[in-house]
């Protein structure tokens, strides 16, 4: 029997479902599920999907995601180092992609909504 997300929607692999992060003053971010979450986790959100952060919220949540990447700029996510695990994909370069990279979109979106006083929402 295939795995289910929470929404009851079938996926090969847990993490396989996209993550779409939406504010008014940013492009749409498309993130796989299980780099989604590791994100959310960082700026100090429980993970729910769908979410979001109201204004008033926002500078905390960037500040503990830009503390986390600071901490470990060039580390890989873990959901990088367990997908890689889990292939066994020889053909991508070693350590996978770092925090630093992963991160930068969701930290310049949750700026731009920062400075113009503004949530972030995201969704499947």
């Amino acid at each position: 029997m295939p795995a289910l997300d929470a929404a009851g929607i079938g996926c090969e692999r847990g993490g396989a479902m996209p993550i779409t992060f939406k504010s008014k003053h940013s492009p749409n971010i498309i993130m796989l599920e299980a780099v989604a979450l590791e994100l959310l986790h960082m700026m100090g959100h429980s993970g729910t999907v769908p979410g979001s952060l109201a204004a008033g919220d926002i500078a905390a949540a960037l500040a503990r995601l830009e503390h986390a990447v600071e901490a470990a700029p060039e580390r890989p996510l873990q959901a990088d180092r367990d997908d890689e695990a889990e292939d066994g994909d020889d053909e991508r370069p070693a350590g996978g992609v770092s925090t630093a990279h992963r991160a930068l979109p969701l930290i310049d979106m949750l700026r731009n909504a920062r400075d113009a006083g503004d949530y972030v929402i995201w969704d499947r």
